[in-house]
């Protein structure tokens, strides 16, 4: 879940690529080799993020090599409009971008990377329904991976949560699932924003099921529960987790260190690469980093960069002796 601090007013000269109908990417202008082998890192924002909303993929962007470039897609839920999309929708369209990077640079790798909802978005991507029919990705990189359930838990009264899960289940029940909920019960945190009944229960993921769509970081979800999302990373897309180690959308009660490694040791099991080198906790940081200070923000960009030239030097790859990590 993002925090609403947005950065100041700016301009940055840069590609809006269009993906017809609707989607689009924007690619910050830098300097790049002159090569087919451009590998591509295309940023997801979360709930209610734009172009440029999260400040630092802009440096991110510049502290990549010459055959990196950045791109931070616009999918059709960017902005107020996630209420009444899907993180399968948004799985899709990813895909849709993912194409039109590969046929624009043919041989060159492409790292998805998530912020917030963006890692379910990621996560949908490789592991859910229909992920074998989208375009591989040679790495995955989660940056701020949350529990939307545990968020409103911790900030929403349990009495409103509770009626509104119950008025959600039963909409989605008789077949109104699309119908739009109540602005009184979903404004406590969600402001003015319209928010579907099904989009609702797979973002709060009542109980006693908790299998909301979206529900794939909660800290007691079960190790089954693990190997069907972490567990099915192919051995050919690498792992990079980054969790904020100030990030006031996780409840102080979660143990951060324990819960990246039971999401670690899900993917190994399952056969995948994980970079634990670079991956874990970023002390610090919080949700998306804007206002912190430049220390944390240069933190998480030399993550991502060690990232990639891992990727680049074939380190985080599965031997016959194991994943590499």
């Amino acid at each position: 879940m993002d925090s609403h601090t947005p950065p100041p007013p700016s301009s940055h000269p840069g590609t809006l690529h269009f993906i017809p109908p609707d989607l689009s990417a924007f690619e910050p202008s830098k300097p790049l080799a002159r090569s087919l082998d451009i590998n591509t890192l295309l940023w997801i924002g979360g709930l209610f993020d734009t172009y440029l909303s999260v400040s630092y993929p802009l440096r991110l962007a510049h502290a990549l090599g010459p055959t990196w470039s950045l791109m931070t897609a616009s999918l059709s839920s960017a902005g107020h409009s996630w209420g009444t999309s899907s993180i399968a929708r948004d799985a899709e369209e990813i895909g849709k971008i993912v194409t039109m990077i590969k046929q624009m640079r043919p041989g060159g790798k492409v790292v998805i990377m998530g912020h917030s909802t963006g890692c379910q978005d990621c996560m949908e991507y490789v592991a859910g329904k229909g992920n074998e029919d989208r375009p591989l990705v040679e790495g995955v990189i989660l940056q701020a991976p949350v529990s939307d359930r545990e968020a409103i838990e911790a900030d929403v009264p349990a009495a409103m949560i509770s009626e509104a899960n119950q008025l959600a289940l039963r909409m989605c029940r008789e077949g109104h699932d699309k119908d739009v909920m109540p602005n009184r019960l979903t404004k406590v945190i969600f402001g003015r924003v319209a928010i579907t009944a099904r989009r609702w229960v797979d973002i709060a993921s009542p109980a006693p099921a908790h299998d909301g769509a979206d529900d794939f970081f909660s800290s007691d979800l079960s190790d089954e529960r693990l190997a069907a999302s972490f567990g099915k990373f192919p051995a050919s897309t690498a792992l990079l987790i980054l969790e904020g180690g100030s990030d006031e959308s996780v409840p102080e009660t979660i143990d951060k260190h324990a819960l990246v490694a039971r999401w670690t040791a899900a993917t190994l099991i399952g056969g995948g690469v994980t970079d634990n080198t670079n991956g874990g906790v970023v002390e610090g940081a919080s949700h998306n980093l804007n206002g912190n200070p430049q220390a944390v923000v240069q933190d998480l960009i030399r993550r991502v960069v060690g990232f990639v030239a891992r990727m680049d030097s074939e380190e985080l790859q599965h031997t016959s002796g194991g994943a590499r990590i």
